[in-house]
C-alpha cells in the first residue's frame, strides 16, 4: 500500500499545464456539465484558448510560480487536455495518482510520458504510479482533483459524490494514499436546471488558513454540517459563495507558492470579479490574487483555472 507521506505544506511551486491544441467544446462532457455553453462561433477557439492558456502561465510566472508547459497532441482528438488535474494527481512521497474518466475522448489525455518529462525536465523523483484507471471497466469514475478536494495538511479528502466521482474509487483513493474521505452530494444550478455537481472543485478550495465553499450547493443539512464543521474544526477562515458566484467560477481557485516560498490564490478574472469586496479581502489575509482572464475556455469548457493546474509535489531529486 502507497501511504503519502504527512506534510505541513498545503501548496506547491510547480504546476504542470497542457497547452491546447484542439480545444472546443466538448460534446462528450456537456451531458453533466451545465457550465459548459455554446460559442458565438467567432474566431478560432483553439487560438483563444491558447491565447488565454499563455495569459494565465505569463501571471503565475510574474508571480514567481513555477510552470511546467508540455503542449497537447493534435491527434487524437483531446479537447480537454488544458484540463489535466482531472488525470493526475502528485504526491509528496513521489508517488502519482491516475485516474478513470468518464469521457472516452479524455481518457486518451493521459500521457506517462509527461511524467518521465517532468522529472527531466525538473528533477522530481517520480517512484510510483498508482493506477485507478481500471474502475472504467465498472463504468464508475474519480476524476482526480477535480472529484477529490485534499486538505494535505489534515489529510482528509472532500469528494462531492456524483456521475463523475464514485464513493467506492473514493474511498479506494482515501485508503491507498492515507486520507479520511468527507464525502457528501451537492448539486449544481445554472438557470432553472438543478442536476448533481459534476466535478466537487467548482464549489470547493482548500488554502493554508481559508476555504471557499459553496454550501448552498449541499442540499442535505447533515452533509452540510458535516463539511462545514470539518472545514472550521480544521481552522480555516470560510469564504461561503452563492450558487451564482459558484457560476463565475469563484470556487474553482487554487493556492500555489512562489519561489520565495509564499503562497498566492490563483483564479480566473470571472472568479475575482465573481468574489464580493468583503469576500476578497478575507482571502487576501492569506494571501494576495493573481488572476488572468479566460473567458473562452470558461464558456466552451466549463472549467476554469484550477482545472488548468495539476500541482506538483513530488520531491526534488537529491544530487
Amino acid at each position: 500500500m502507497a501511504i503519502e507521506t504527512p506534510t505541513s505544506v498545503q501548496s506547491t511551486n510547480l504546476v504542470m499545464m497542457i497547452r491546447p491544441a484542439s480545444f472546443r467544446m466538448n460534446e462528450q462532457t456537456a451531458v453533466n456539465n451545465a457550465y459548459q455553453q455554446p460559442g458565438d462561433g467567432a474566431g478560432d477557439a483553439v487560438e483563444r484558448a491558447q491565447e488565454e492558456f499563455d495569459g494565465v502561465v505569463a501571471a503565475l510566472k510574474a508571480q514567481g510560480v513555477s510552470v511546467a508547459v508540455y503542449e497537447d497532441n493534435p491527434e487524437p482528438d483531446t479537447p480537454d487536455a488544458l484540463f489535466p488535474n482531472n488525470w493526475v494527481s502528485f504526491h509528496g512521497d513521489g508517488k502519482v495518482g491516475i485516474y478513470p474518466m468518464f469521457a472516452p475522448n479524455r481518457r486518451s489525455e493521459r500521457r506517462e510520458s509527461l511524467l518521465h518529462s517532468l522529472v527531466a525536465d525538473f528533477g522530481v523523483h517520480l517512484d510510483a504510479i498508482v493506477d485507478f484507471t481500471e474502475f472504467e471497466d465498472h463504468g464508475v469514475y474519480l476524476e482526480g482533483t477535480g472529484s477529490l478536494i485534499l486538505d494535505r495538511v489534515h489529510r482528509l479528502a472532500y469528494a462531492a459524490i456524483g456521475p463523475r466521482t464514485d464513493r467506492q474509487a473514493a474511498e479506494q483513493f482515501a485508503e491507498t494514499f492515507g486520507y479520511e474521505l468527507v464525502a457528501f452530494t451537492a448539486v449544481q444550478t445554472t438557470g432553472v436546471q438543478t442536476e448533481p455537481i459534476y466535478h466537487t472543485n467548482v464549489m470547493l478550495a482548500i488554502g493554508t488558513g481559508w476555504a471557499v465553499v459553496c454550501s448552498q450547493s449541499i442540499a442535505d443539512p447533515a452533509q452540510r454540517k458535516l463539511v462545514m464543521d470539518s472545514l472550521s474544526a480544521t481552522g480555516h477562515a470560510i469564504v461561503d459563495i452563492t450558487p451564482q458566484q459558484v457560476n463565475g467560477f469563484a470556487g474553482n481557485v487554487l493556492e500555489v507558492r512562489t519561489a520565495e516560498d509564499t503562497p498566492c490564490i490563483a483564479m480566473s478574472s470571472a472568479a475575482y470579479h465573481a468574489f464580493t469586496t468583503e469576500q476578497r479581502a478575507t482571502l487576501t489575509a492569506h494571501a494576495p490574487i493573481v488572476h488572468a482572464p479566460i473567458p473562452t475556455i470558461e464558456q466552451l469548457g466549463g472549467g476554469s483555472v484550477r482545472c488548468m493546474l495539476a500541482e506538483v509535489f513530488l520531491p526534488k531529486n537529491a544530487f
